[in-house]
């Protein structure tokens, strides 16, 4: 009898370690992710605080609900976002570009 015990024990040896090695690697590469997210985070934070300061007043629009827009959103071409004013002239400025089209709302 105890060497059927001693059987069945090593048997299930092998998948509780592979279990147990599963689990362990697992939370290390969701802590490896955590700490690339945060950073990615840090860095766009940064860049995005650097750029807002950059930017004259006048060039910024808060829309509710999206946020700081920059550059001319009665433009056509506009983009929509904090980082880009248009898919012509991302770099800007606005005023006097060559490729400005107002909006028509029908």
């Amino acid at each position: 009898m105890l060497e059927i015990l001693w059987i069945f024990a090593v048997g299930l040896m092998p998948p509780l370690l592979s279990l147990w090695m599963m689990r362990r690697n697992e939370a290390q590469t969701q802590a490896k992710l955590r700490q690339a997210m945060n950073a990615a985070n840090r860095v766009r934070t940064q860049h995005y605080s650097t750029l807002q300061r950059s930017l004259p007043v006048s060039d910024r629009y808060y829309l509710e609900g999206v946020g700081y827009l920059i550059g001319d959103i009665t433009c056509q071409f506009n983009a929509r976002s904090g980082y880009i004013r248009c898919a012509v002239n991302p770099q800007g400025p606005c005023q006097g570009c060559q490729h400005y089209h107002s909006l028509e709302i029908h």
